[in-house]
Order: structure tokens, then sequence, then C-alpha cells
């Protein structure tokens, strides 16, 4: 962060070559954990806003946004998911999505820094609207890679909400062909599961290696793009699963089924963001990103991870 006389600039470095400036207000909370650092900020142009290692995580202008693209795309390809685990989600968000589904009986959450799931709940309360205290819900301080690998328990589904690949940050290893192999263990004989997959601008580094590594995992690899005003960039998604077609849905089933959804909260209502057009829509990839996911055939690997700046 650089000051200048009339206010605090934050950057988030979307690539070496690249950023996206912030006006700050205020700095609510800053601190280095054990894993990594947390700050969380006052922007005049999206509120307040969640930053982990120095890269924007959510805004509370578009959280909504990239929570209901994470979230609703699994859950509502899996025919009745009812076990859901959630790989990170320190903010809540993305349980205050999956708790909406009538279904759902146990939702585990692991998330392997402490510090980033207190400080949303004091700073970012409204991400999880109150979803931490859902009955249904257990969240456990852990490393999840670790935890799956230990725990035979089977999912219906699986949310991977976790920051980008950066050097020895805490995720890096979660974006592995061998991290994929443990999660396809741990799920059903319809399982799925979402990520975020990196900015679709650019070459596509990130979403290209991630797309080819999940490809040598599971048979049915979907890609689809999501716009987040905070990111600064076009964003990827990746669903895959064992099974179940994300394309097989029609616009008026996922319709119907997102209006069977109660209220997570009084206040919001049904989605904001998600519906049955967009559903089909988010998956038709423009020419050029189709190109990219099929000429770079980069596998990240254990011994070979990726990280965003290279």
């Amino acid at each position: 962060m650089t000051a200048s006389k009339s206010s605090i600039w934050f950057t988030d470095h979307l690539s070496p070559f690249e950023g996206h400036l912030y006006g700050v207000r205020n700095i609510l909370f800053s601190t280095q954990t054990k894993y990594q650092k947390i700050d969380i900020l006052q922007t005049d142009g999206y509120g307040r806003c969640l930053v982990l290692d120095g890269k924007m995580q959510s805004s509370e202008a578009d959280e909504f946004i990239y929570h209901e693209a994470l979230v609703h795309p699994a859950m509502l390809t899996h025919p009745n998911p009812k076990r859901v685990f959630i790989v990170g989600g320190g903010e809540g968000a993305t349980i205050r999505e999956i708790v909406r589904y009538p279904s759902v009986e146990k939702v585990v959450m692991i998330d392997i820094d402490q510090e980033v799931v207190e400080a949303s709940r004091r700073y970012l309360p409204e991400w999880s609207q109150g979803a931490f205290d859902d009955s249904r819900v257990t969240v456990a301080y852990f490393d999840a890679r670790r935890y799956l690998e230990e725990n035979a328990d089977v999912y219906d589904v699986i949310i991977i909400d976790i920051s980008e690949p950066v050097d020895d940050g805490p995720a890096y290893l979660l974006y592995t062909k061998e991290f994929y192999e443990v999660v396809t263990k741990r799920l059903g004989p319809e399982g799925v599961i979402t990520l975020q997959a990196g900015t679709t601008a650019g070459s596509l580094p990130c979403l290209a290696a991630v797309y080819n590594t999940l490809k040598t995992v599971f048979p049915v690899v979907a890609p689809y793009l999501a716009s987040i005003p905070s990111f600064g960039l076009p964003w990827g998604f990746i669903l895959a699963s064992k099974g179940p077609d994300p394309g097989s849905l029609t616009k008026e089933e996922v319709d119907r089924r997102i209006t069977c959804l109660p209220s997570a909260s009084t206040e919001n209502g049904v989605l904001r963001y998600y519906h049955g057009g967009l559903h089909h829509a988010q998956f038709v990839l423009p020419k050029h990103i189709r190109e990219a996911m099929g000429t770079q055939v980069r596998i990240i690997e254990d011994n070979y991870p990726i990280s965003v700046y290279n």
C-alpha cells in the first residue's frame, strides 16, 4: 500500500505487469497470521474488502456475484446435494449460499487460517449472515488436503473456495493433480466440485492449467465465466464432476430450483445474480479462450505447482 496526500491507495497486482488501484478510506483490520497477511479495508468504490496476501478476495459491493457463481452451478447440477464440503471459505458467504438448499443435511468447512474466519465474523458479518450458526454446519481449522486424505467421509458436492496459488501461500498445493485425485475419492458417484481458476484475461496460464489438470481426473470438466468488478479482470471458474453435466439442465428447471430456495436472509430474499439463462450462457466460452485452453496443456503437480506470478 502507498499513501498520497489525498488518500491511501491499495494496489492489487493482477500480474507482474498489471494492477488494479483502490482508494482506501480506512484500514479496519490488518495482521500477519501464521499463514498469510490479512487486510480488511474500507474502500470508497467497493465498500469493505477482504484482502489476503495483497490480493483482493471479496468486496461488499459484489461478493454476491463471486459466491453465487462459485456455489450454485455445483449445487444445481447435483441431483440431490445432501453432504457438502468446503475447502477454505473463510468469509462464510459460501456457507450462506449452501445452506439455502433444503436438501442439505451436513456442511463441513475446513479452513487452515482461523484468524481469517474470526476477522470476517467480526468485520464482515453481512458475508455470512449467521450461516456459521446453522445447526448443519461444522467448521474446523486444519489443512483441508490433509483432512480429506485422513478422513473417509463422502460428499455430494465439494466447493473449493480458496485464494489464487501464490508461492509459499496456503493454497498452492490445492491446485494440483494429486489434490484433485484426493477430492474425487471423497465424492459420491454423482459428485460435483467447483472452484475459481483465475482470470480469463491475457494468456490464461492459471485457468488453462487448472482445466487441463482437472481433465486428468474427472470425466466432466466445464469451465465458465463471471465478471466481478472488484477483481479488476474477467474471471474464470470450473465445474468438474463424476457424471452430472451442468448443460443437461434446462433454463426452466434451473429457475424452478432457484425459486424453491428459501432465503438465507430476510433482507436479501432469493438469489441476486444467478438465474436459468445465466446458467447456460456462462458455459459458452469465447473462441480465443477455448483455443487457449486447448493449446496450453500444462498439468499442475505437487512437484510442479503453479503460481499466479509465474
